[in-house]
Order: structure tokens, then C-alpha cells, then sequence
């Protein structure tokens, strides 16, 4: 008897004991209970819908600027540069007198070939009667068949001569319109290499102005061959669609950043790939009225690749990356229960991703809240912009 009740005291010693454990531990979990001992309510997210847009991809190149003709002015024939003719920078029309080489000896040269044309021409009319004459006489055997041949050679000698002297007198004529150098074509002209008193050479290595046609005027811009194939891959299978007129259209960006008010348009990409850069060359044509744009500038082209009419952006707040920088982002089921999404982007539109896999229209992907929210768990789904700030939590998602 005396062993059982003991062992009835120690039993309750230890309910006792219990009791106030439990109790200790109601007493832990209190604050963090709601009232009436509820469960805390579900983390609060601003969530955006996905939906399909209409979207023109461009593409961002650099490039530079090349005039539209470009003119090398070099002397066609020796001499003295007399005077020039124009203001180094100036505008200059097609056909403008530009240097005047000293035409005297050309103009010589030319008054003597003119003089020996004349002569030809004067003894032409003697040596034709003469062989008419002994071309009659030979018929009716008054002179020799040797006589007549000798006639009829001497009127071809004369021929002769005056077609030789009226090819030297054209090329005498032409040497001297080469003393006027003029311009070739319309356009800006540089600085002169000479000033008046130089002596100049004919076709010499050094020009003695170069004339430039600003208006319009190229924009050269180098595209990777990587990139023009999946251009081309993109509206083979259909994932874009051409711009119809719109698409030749190319926006230019100046040095400064601003756009330029003019849009060019893209005339050609060249058919050889530049083994260096392993790019080809896109031209690009430019209005330049007021001659803002100067050859040789740094300019940025915004060309259009085309028209995807179902592209699903996503702010880029909402994509976050696991450690090996695979993007993804969190969306809420229709159980209001979050999900991980692995994605695929393609490339960033302002401050938006443009989505190549990953996502669906109507999709509701977690915008603000994500520092409290893991993949699995319940939320409170609210549209973007009106979730209630919450504690961060010290959990990420993985």
C-alpha cells in the first residue's frame, strides 16, 4: 500500500509538471496568434495580368556617316594654277568653275592644230582634180597607169594629213578645256591643297579638293551575321511579321543621344559578310537639309525587324534570378497559391521584359511583395500598386 500510494503521487507530480509546460507554451505562441487564437491572415501581393499586346521590335545599331557622292578633284593636264574660284566650305553647284589653269600654251597648241587643219584642207582640193584629171588621161592612154597611181596616192596622202590634224586639233581642244577645272557635282567643298601660283600635275596622287554631297547622305551600319540569321528564322517561322512600308523606315540617334528629326530609309544590306567582324553592312539613306549630320560622325540606327502581334511584356521587378542567373518569376493560381515560373526572355523593352517561354495570356504574376512570399504558399492576390506593405520575410525563393 505504501508503495502504490507513492507511486500515485510521483504520476501526479508529473501531470502537474506537464500542465504548466503546456501552459508555458500557450503562453509563447500568443502574441503571434491572431485574436481568439486565429491563424494569421496570408501575405498580401500586387500582382499584374499578362496580356498579349501588339509590339514593333527594333534593333539598336551603331554606325557612321558617309556622303551620299564623293568627288576627288585632281588636274587633267599640267600647268599653273592661275587663281581658285571658290570659298574652302562653301556649297558648290555641278559644272562651277573651281581652279584656272594657265591656258595659254594649251590654247597655242591648239591655234597651231587648228592651222595645220587648215592647211590639209587647202592642198585636199589640188591633189582630187589632179587625180581626176590623170584618172581621164590614163583612160585614154595619154599618160601612164604609173602617172595615175602616183595621183591617186598623193590625194590619199592628203586625206590623210587632214584627218591626222583634225585628231590633233581635237585633242588640242580637249586639253584646253581641261584648263578650267570644274566641279563634277553638287555638294560641299573642303579645304584646297593649293592656292594660286602652284604648279600641278596631270591625274597627280594628291587632289586638289575633295566636293562632298551632304543631302542626303549614307549612314553605314554593321549588323552580325548571328543576328541576321535570327531575323530571318524569326519571319520564316512566323513569330514576326514584316512592317509592310513601315518596315524600311530607320530612326537615327546623334552623338548626344537625341533623336534626329529626319527618319531615313533603309536601302540595301550588302551581299559579302566582312571576314573580320563577321558582319555585313546595312546603307542607309538620310534627308540632311540643313547639313546637321557631317561624314564620318558617330550615329546610332533604331531599325525595325518586324511585328510580333502577340508578345507578352513583363515588368522587370517581377523576374528574379537562382543563383546560376536563370530568370524566373512567381504567379498566382486560381487557388490563390503561388507557383515558380522558369522563363525565357528574349529582350528588354523600356522597363519591361519581352517573354520568348514561360508565361501564358492571363497569367497573374507577382509584382511587389515578393521579399515575403516563397513558392507553395497562400497570398492575397491584389492588383499591382495596391498591396499593403509587409514585413520581409527572411526566406527566398530559390
Amino acid at each position: 500500500m505504501r508503495i502504490q500510494a507513492k507511486t500515485q503521487q510521483l504520476l501526479g507530480a508529473g501531470l502537474l509538471g506537464a500542465g504548466l509546460l503546456l501552459a508555458g507554451c500557450g503562453q509563447a505562441k500568443g502574441p503571434k496568434a491572431g485574436a481568439g487564437g486565429a491563424a494569421p491572415p496570408p501575405p498580401e501581393v500586387g500582382v499584374v495580368a499578362i496580356q498579349p499586346e501588339r509590339l514593333v521590335l527594333t534593333v539598336e545599331l551603331p554606325g557612321r556617316t558617309a556622303p551620299f557622292r564623293i568627288a576627288e578633284i585632281r588636274p587633267q593636264v599640267n600647268g599653273l594654277i592661275l587663281r581658285r574660284a571658290f570659298a574652302e566650305g562653301a556649297d558648290v553647284q555641278a559644272g562651277e568653275l573651281l581652279y584656272q589653269i594657265d591656258p595659254a600654251p594649251y590654247q597655242a597648241a591648239h591655234d597651231q592644230a587648228q592651222a595645220a587643219v587648215m592647211l590639209a584642207e587647202a592642198n585636199l582640193p589640188a591633189a582630187r582634180a589632179r587625180e581626176a584629171r590623170f584618172k581621164e588621161l590614163a583612160a585614154s592612154r595619154a599618160v601612164g597607169q604609173q602617172d595615175y597611181d602616183d595621183a591617186l596616192a598623193a590625194l590619199r596622202q592628203a586625206e590623210a594629213q587632214l584627218a591626222v590634224n583634225t585628231a590633233a586639233l581635237a585633242i588640242a581642244k580637249v586639253n584646253l578645256s581641261y584648263t578650267p577645272i570644274k566641279a563634277p557635282i553638287s555638294g560641299r567643298v573642303g579645304r584646297s591643297s593649293v592656292t594660286e601660283g602652284a604648279l600641278v600635275a596631270a591625274y597627280q596622287p594628291l587632289p586638289l579638293a575633295t566636293i562632298q554631297q551632304l543631302d542626303p547622305i549614307y549612314v553605314d551600319v554593321p549588323q552580325s551575321t548571328t543576328e541576321l540569321l535570327q531575323l530571318r528564322r524569326r519571319l520564316a517561322t512566323g513569330r514576326l511579321s514584316p512592317d509592310g512600308a513601315e518596315q524600311a523606315k530607320v530612326t537615327i540617334l546623334q552623338e548626344d543621344g537625341t533623336a534626329y528629326p529626319l527618319a531615313g530609309t533603309l536601302q540595301f544590306r550588302d551581299v559579302s559578310v566582312e571576314p573580320s567582324t563577321g558582319s555585313v553592312i546595312l546603307r542607309v539613306v538620310v534627308p540632311n537639309p540643313e547639313g546637321t549630320l557631317l561624314p564620318g560622325m558617330f550615329v546610332r540606327a533604331v531599325l525595325k525587324e518586324g511585328v510580333k502581334e502577340d508578345a507578352l511584356l513583363l515588368p522587370q521587378p517581377a523576374v528574379e534570378r537562382t543563383p546560376k542567373g536563370e530568370p524566373f518569376a512567381l504567379v498566382v493560381d486560381a487557388a490563390g497559391k503561388t507557383g515558380l515560373r522558369m522563363l525565357t526572355l528574349d529582350r528588354a523593352i523600356g522597363d519591361r521584359w519581352l517573354v520568348a517561354a514561360g508565361l501564358a495570356p492571363g497569367d497573374r504574376v507577382v509584382v511587389e511583395g515578393l521579399q515575403n512570399v516563397r513558392p507553395g504558399v497562400a497570398v492575397k492576390a491584389v492588383p499591382a500598386g495596391a498591396a499593403a506593405s509587409q514585413p520581409p520575410a527572411t526566406a527566398k525563393p530559390k
